[in-house]
């Protein structure tokens, strides 16, 4: 298979696309595929939990307000066990939609079931590695910032006991803190790309264990540092940019659909203000629909635009990969098959 530089890929990456998923083109396939590769290639997961305060002026007042602290404060924990139990396994689960992604692309299939079974060993594999790559990357972010948590402190503490704030200390720390945070998502998204480009392909193609796909992919990064430096820019930038494009392509039919979807629910709000028993049900059955059917369009749109942009990002990993990669480009490019000579 020819060897693609990071920027000659882009080009093949979006015709293999074109021709993976609209030739033939069927909706059937099309959604599926797209909201598969939507789910593999930019799920993004995050738990966000809140606490509130009160305060009382007697004992009484006190002891319960305690109790109710303690009370919300076991739910909060146990809440955020649960929630980190169910996206550790839905993480496992987009660990195997993307090995089933890989073998639809690699063997230009559109069934989902047969990758999605014959690589459970490896996606499991791979899974650990993502949580142990993951939970080392987050302990580095943990002690980067931690430095700066008393200087923080002692800034916040001055402003509340009326001192004047130091704006130049908050501008400096905050300017570190930002750089630090960019650093860390730049080496986040990095070893991404490292684990699903270069380390999957061998664990699916080879069978191969963590230590032996990182050693084949380390070997690549070592022959070629500079090709491999800039194929990881690319990387991180063109899908940004290609997700700017596809919202400004998105945003004024979500903002048509939104509004009219909008307006008539407030339409049917007022006309039906001051019902009472079926008249309020239908009421409230109305802007119920109206919500399902705007949240159906705006996801709909978001799996139809945002699918083959996941599937463009994963035919460039393949071919940047396939031509340093013998097994993967060998499927992707078939050599010619060799001619025997004549015996005459």
């Amino acid at each position: 298979m020819r060897v693609y530089s990071a920027a000659e890929a882009v080009s093949p990456a979006v015709q293999r696309t074109q021709r993976f998923l609209f030739r033939p083109f069927e909706w059937g396939s099309y959604l599926k595929l797209a909201a598969i590769a939507a789910v593999s290639e930019g799920t993004l997961l995050s738990f966000n939990f809140s606490t509130g305060s009160s305060g009382s002026g007697n004992s009484t007042g006190e002891a319960t307000a305690l109790h109710l602290t303690a009370g919300w404060i076991a739910a909060i924990a146990l809440g955020a066990a649960l929630s980190l139990l169910v996206g550790i396994y839905l993480f496992y689960l987009i660990t195997r939609l993307r090995f089933a992604l890989f073998h639809c692309l690699v063997y230009q299939v559109k069934e989902i079931g047969p990758g999605w079974r014959r690589y459970r060993a490896q996606a499991m594999r791979l899974f650990k590695l993502n949580l142990l790559v993951w939970l080392g990357l987050a302990i580095v972010g943990a002690l980067a910032v931690l430095p700066f948590a008393p200087t923080l402190l002692k800034l916040v503490e001055a402003h509340r006991d009326g001192e004047p704030m130091d704006v130049g200390g908050m501008i400096v720390l905050f300017l570190l803190l930002g750089l630090i945070v960019f650093v860390l998502a730049i080496v986040f998204v990095a070893a991404d790309a490292v684990l699903h480009d270069f380390i999957l392909p061998r664990m699916a193609l080879e069978d191969a264990s963590a230590g032996d796909a990182w050693r084949g992919a380390r070997a690549l990064i070592d022959a070629e540092p500079g090709s491999v430096c800039f194929y990881l820019f690319l990387r991180m930038v063109l899908p940004l940019f290609a997700m700017i494009g596809l919202f400004l392509v998105a945003l004024i039919p979500t903002l048509v659909v939104v509004g009219v979807l909008g307006m008539g629910a407030m339409e049917f709000r007022s006309l039906l203000e001051d019902a009472t028993g079926v008249g309020e049900a239908l009421r409230v059955s109305l802007a119920i629909l109206f919500g399902l059917v705007g949240l159906s369009f705006c996801a709909l749109l978001a799996v139809g635009l945002g699918g083959p942009l996941g599937i463009c990002i994963r035919n460039y990993a393949l071919l940047f990969y396939g031509g340093r990669y013998a097994a993967l480009g060998d499927l992707l490019s078939p050599p010619p098959a060799a001619v025997l000579p004549s015996l005459e």
